[in-house]
């Protein structure tokens, strides 16, 4: 009886531990409407994209980068600035809606047109939903530009990148 009860908590554990260790981890977020530029490449809009054409919501690095690739090398495809990539006839104010398939707590997102940073919102930690939207008013820009798009995590050091092509006008 002893045995029994030994191995049938051994066995308890092993599964425990199997659920937590095999957990996902690269599964986050993209925008999705506008279409980023991995959204283009899952959807077979632009080829040649590499891994990203699986992976649209998994370009995740350190806080505080300025590209579309999150320096992961495998994606880097997405700051190829000689790719044919589509850009979304939009007037000044647009909705970015985001889909979600790993909701981390949220420090802020924050939307750059050139370097500048012409959005900032701060979620205090809060976990979103499945999809998120912002409405974005992008000044002045207008005619082609690229929106870089970055989701800081609350609780760790990384952020999501996503860039936008944009026609503006």
């Amino acid at each position: 009886m002893r045995r029994m009860i030994t191995l049938s908590a051994a066995a308890v554990m092993a599964i425990g531990a199997t659920v937590f260790v095999a957990s996902p981890a690269n599964a986050h977020g993209y925008i999705s409407s506008p279409p980023s530029r991995q959204a283009n490449c899952a959807r077979g809009a632009v080829s040649n994209c590499g891994d990203i054409v699986w992976e649209p919501q998994s370009v995740e690095g350190p806080k505080g980068l300025r590209n579309c690739h999150g320096n992961v090398g495998r994606f880097a495809q997405l700051s190829d600035e000689s790719k044919a990539w589509p850009a979304a006839r939009v007037g000044r104010t647009v909705t970015f809606t985001w889909t979600l398939t790993a909701r981390h707590r949220t420090s802020t997102w924050d939307y750059y047109v050139g370097g500048t940073r012409v959005a900032s919102i701060n979620d205090a930690g809060r976990q979103p939903g499945s999809t998120v939207s912002h409405t974005v008013n992008l000044g002045n820009v207008t005619g082609r530009t690229k929106v870089l798009a970055v989701w800081n995590v609350y609780d760790t050091a990384n952020a999501f990148y996503n860039c936008v092509d944009l026609q503006v006008g």
